[in-house]
């Protein structure tokens, strides 16, 4: 343990739950956030360098358990500036309630 002023201070442990789930609240606001954005925001080139999108797919992933078989996919992950924007707010909200 650390002593700061005189007081006994916790080393932070962050566990690898907690940055998945940040990391999923923030994609899901900033879609939320690119969605409303093609609502309301007029067209133009601010709207178009905010919203491009750039796209990562996996799959599709068959398994075969004999017993059970299911195919996963394809898993897509869309990236663009306003889902950046929603996981940097939802870690500095989550640093703040630490």
């Amino acid at each position: 343990m650390n002593r700061a002023d005189g007081l006994l201070v916790r080393p932070v442990t962050r566990s690898p739950w907690r940055v998945v789930a940040i990391v999923a609240i923030g994609f899901l606001l900033g879609a939320l956030l690119t969605k409303l954005s093609l609502w309301f925001l007029p067209e133009g080139p601010f709207l178009e360098f905010f919203t491009t999108t750039i796209s990562a797919s996996v799959g599709p992933l068959s398994v075969d358990l004999l017993v059970i078989a299911f195919t996963l996919g394809p898993l897509v992950l869309n990236v663009n500036l306003f889902s950046v924007a929603g996981v940097l707010v939802v870690a500095y909200l989550a640093r703040m309630m630490l």
